[in-house]
Parts: C-alpha cells; structure tokens; sequence
C-alpha cells in the first residue's frame, strides 16, 4: 500500500471509529477545523461548519452505546493530485443509512477532510 493511500486510510479510521463511539476528539483529527458538512436530502440545504456539527455529535447517543453492529465502508478512493483526494464511504447511524463523498486535502503535514458531502435513507421498519 502506498503512503498516501494508508494515510487516507488513517484518517478514514478516525472517521468511521468517531462517528460509531461519538467521539468527537477523533472526528476533530479527521477533519481540518474550517471544514463543510452539507446534505439536501430532506430538500433544503443543510450546511454546518465543524463547531455546529461536532454539537449534534456530541449530543446524540453513539451507536456504539446501543450496541449497533458496526457497519462502515470504504468504497473507493481516487487522488485529485498529490495534495486532494476523494473518498466514498458509506455508513450506519441508525435509523439512518449514509453515503458520504468527503474531499481531502493534505495541509500542515497531514491528511485531512475539507468537505463531508452526504445523502442518507431511513432504514425500512
């Protein structure tokens, strides 16, 4: 595995396991301080800055805490250039099923995410 691949992939890690314990001391290493957080799923644009997002993380219950089974994926990498790379993931939160496309940046040294883009479906009850 190439450098910069195993390095997305690190940062991918912090994402998936900080969004599976609500951890936002994880996500805060995933993703670079002036990042955007955005979804039209419901119609109407939703766009956060990290502080308005880290609160919704910090106050809802982690799937781990209710013993969600962990189900997070890595669908696909590609590299921009040396220093922009996209990543489509998907995730659980349930009742909510994510797919993400999160653009990343290498700044300071390091890998990290500058742009969380996302559509999610309700899980069927």
């Amino acid at each position: 595995m190439n450098a910069p691949f195993a390095d997305v992939c690190a940062v991918l890690a912090d994402y998936f396991e900080g969004l599976y314990r609500s951890d936002t001391r994880l996500l805060r290493r995933a993703f670079h301080p002036r990042a955007i957080y955005a979804c039209a799923t419901d119609a109407a644009l939703l766009r956060l800055d990290m502080d308005e997002y880290f609160g919704i993380v910090d106050r809802r219950a982690s799937p781990a805490s209710r013993g969600d089974a962990r189900a997070d994926r890595i669908l696909s990498i590609d590299f921009i250039g040396p220093v922009t790379a996209l990543a489509r993931v998907e995730c659980e939160i349930l009742p909510k099923r994510f797919s993400d496309v999160l653009t990343l940046i290498r700044v300071d040294g390091r890998w990290q995410i500058i742009a969380k883009v996302f559509h999610y479906e309700l899980e069927a009850t």
